[in-house]
């Protein structure tokens, strides 16, 4: 890969956009009894990421002022001049013509008209406004990036179902203790970027205890699959043990061992979002009980 198309690579924000893919792919596998129809999965999955992939760049080009003072994105290809605005702009708005156009004559116009929204509510009304209006942006924010699969599972079906919507829900709630994490290690960044997170407006203890209450929140939202019938038993015993892991983070959170402790909160967040859909699907896939 050259330089000049890493540099476009890195605008896409691939690790953040894999997340994002996968839980699109369970959204498309959980939504059919079966195997979902080829065509619609893989023109679904292929335009999830590509507005994922939109949406990214977008963030670079509007935060680039900020990025110039943050030294985790200092080095990023516009505020490293190594990419020009207009570039980035020209790149951002043919990866979403191209989501578009896969979407609206491979799978349907409602998952391109869903996937359009989330784009815009994360370039747009996050980034450009919620960012630097709130400390509660991401959790406004955050339903944008909970879309992912609510959209695969449209893609093949091409209706809003409660269990979807569920999807969404453990997102939803699973992003404000994943983020915060994050912002607490790096508030020093965002207090010079000007930018509110909650620990930067509201203290780090604040924050911590925040941390605490949407995971206990979020341990009531992944019990929801289960108490509805959307999954078994299978699913139930993952998650419980994945919950009661998150949740003795956040409790160590509350009084660290280091500073760095912030970081093993995020990655854990990660982990356990992969592990929690992971089970989703072995359970969905799984024989029925005799």
């Amino acid at each position: 890969m050259g330089p000049k198309l890493r540099q476009y690579w890195t605008l896409t924000k691939p690790g953040v956009v894999a997340l994002i893919a996968f839980t699109a792919v369970i959204g498309i596998l959980l939504a059919v009894p079966g195997l979902p129809p080829l065509v619609p999965a893989l023109a679904g999955l292929v335009g999830i990421w590509l507005a994922a992939s939109s949406a990214a760049a977008i963030n670079h080009l509007i935060d680039q002022r900020i990025d110039v003072v943050m030294a985790r994105t200092a080095h990023r290809p516009l505020p490293s001049g190594q990419l020009r605005p207009r570039q980035v702009l020209a790149f951002a708005c043919a990866l979403a013509a191209l989501s578009m156009t896969v979407l609206v004559l491979w799978t349907n116009v409602l998952t391109a008209v869903l996937t359009f929204a989330s784009l815009i509510g994360y370039a747009i009304v996050y980034t450009a406004w919620l960012k630097r209006a709130t400390p509660q942006n991401i959790v406004i924010g955050g339903l944008a990036g909970a879309a992912p699969p609510l959209l695969g599972w449209v893609a093949v079906t091409g209706e809003v179902h409660p269990h979807a919507l569920l999807l969404l829900l453990i997102v939803f709630v699973w992003t404000p203790p994943h983020f915060w994490a994050l912002a607490i290690f790096r508030r020093d960044d965002y207090a010079r970027a000007l930018i509110p997170m909650l620990p930067v407006t509201h203290g780090v203890v604040y924050t911590r205890w925040h941390v605490l209450f949407y995971t206990l929140l979020l341990t009531v939202a992944t019990m929801l699959p289960w108490l509805t019938g959307m999954s078994g038993p299978f699913y139930l015993g993952g998650a419980l043990v994945l919950d009661a892991v998150f949740i003795y983070y956040a409790i160590r959170l509350l009084n660290p061992p280091s500073e760095r402790f912030a970081m093993a909160v995020f990655g854990y967040s990660i982990v356990y979002l992969m592990l929690l859909f992971a089970f989703l699907l072995i359970d969905h896939w799984l024989p029925p009980p005799a």
